[in-house]
């Protein structure tokens, strides 16, 4: 694996220059994508320049050992640095998932269990927020579809992140978080104390950076303008403001009410069609590949219960990768790093075995 290092090595080179050239600055979407790459190469030039200090280290160690037994002593150390070293530059060079830097859109919909999942949505939908300020993100309503108790009968976010390093985006993240969360507890309806399970589905997908990055024809889609309504029915506005887009080839439909504006909600519906085109086409490539390129963990069965939230016991479970913890409490307040840097353990282990299966 570590034959490519010096290849990557001459890359990261060829991209800084490339960075210090105006005309890569005067386009957007190019300087976005060649400061990825410089992140993502900068975190392996770093890595292999600490593995090839070790080694030196090591061997200095291991010579001066031969005349002078004090040396001796530190070998065991300078080995364990230099397998530690060699372990991180390993992981580095495993293949990213290429939309690991970009921005998400999150959909949160109601589930099994009527009124205490809509509520549970916005249990959730509020983790999410709270975990995304934790870690410096931006969130924005994009639509919402309201129960008469205060929940969501459906909700959609954006969340954009601050960092141009693949390892620290968004989707590298919360890819993770697509499927089944399961609910069990004593719903806010409950007046007998019994506990009650209840299911909310969630969906995530990369958001596209460029609008052109996704080609669009206009005549495959049928766009739709209605009146906006609120939870029970009743009239928002007075104007034809909400808008459905059916892309016809695919079959996707996006609609959109929650902005006054019509030309809002279209811009809006736009940006989450493309989301999921996007997220369709991968998924595509994916199942055209070999299953060694799959991701282990993040599978494409959205009907997967992926974690359950016992609130009596204060548990949270993740039921891919066995994660446990009773801190639930905190959990619910955006305290998921623990489970999220779960998924992706194990999905770089899943990754690195098939790396090696290949070999």
């Amino acid at each position: 694996m570590f034959e490519s290092v010096q290849a990557l090595i001459d890359e990261h080179r060829r991209v800084q220059e490339e960075l210090s050239d105006p005309a890569v600055h005067a386009d957007a979407a190019r300087a976005k994508r060649v400061n990825r790459r410089y992140a993502e190469l900068s975190r392996i030039v770093s890595a292999h320049a600490a593995w090839v200090a070790a080694s030196d280290d090591l061997d200095a160690a291991r010579e001066l050992a031969k005349e002078d037994a004090v040396f001796a002593d530190e070998v065991p150390a300078l080995e364990e640095n230099l397998a530690q070293s060699q372990e991180r530059l390993r992981r580095l060079l495993i293949p990213r998932d290429p939309d690991d830097a970009r921005d998400v859109i999150m959909e949160i919909k109601a589930g099994e269990g009527g009124a205490e999942s809509a509520l549970f949505a916005a249990d959730l939908l509020r983790m999410y927020i709270q975990y995304a300020a934790h870690k410096g993100w931006k969130t924005e309503l994009l639509e919402r579809n309201e129960s008469d108790l205060g929940g969501y009968k459906d909700v959609q976010i954006a969340i954009k992140g601050s960092s141009s390093d693949p390892a620290q985006g968004v989707w590298a993240h919360l890819k993770y978080e697509g499927g089944v969360h399961r609910v069990q507890r004593v719903p806010a309806t409950e007046s007998q104390g019994r506990i009650h399970t209840s299911t909310t589905g969630v969906l995530v997908f990369p958001e596209v950076d460029e609008p052109d990055e996704v080609q669009i024809n206009q005549n495959d889609l049928k766009i739709d303008v209605y009146r906006s309504s609120g939870p029970g029915g009743q009239s928002v506005n007075t104007t034809d403001s909400a808008v459905r887009i059916t892309h016809l080839p695919t079959g996707i439909v996006v609609s959109m009410q929650n902005e006054k504006s019509q030309l809002q909600n279209r811009e809006a519906a736009m940006r989450v069609l493309r989301a999921r085109i996007l997220a369709k086409q991968q998924e595509e490539r994916d199942a055209a590949a070999s299953d060694a390129r799959k991701s282990q963990i993040r599978g494409m069965d959205r009907s997967e219960r992926i974690r359950t939230y016992n609130f009596p016991e204060n548990r949270i479970a993740d039921h891919r990768t066995g994660f446990k913890a009773y801190n639930l409490d905190q959990v619910m307040d955006g305290a998921l790093e623990p489970i999220i840097e779960s998924a992706i353990t194990a999905d770089e282990e899943a990754r690195l075995a098939a790396v090696g299966n290949d070999g």
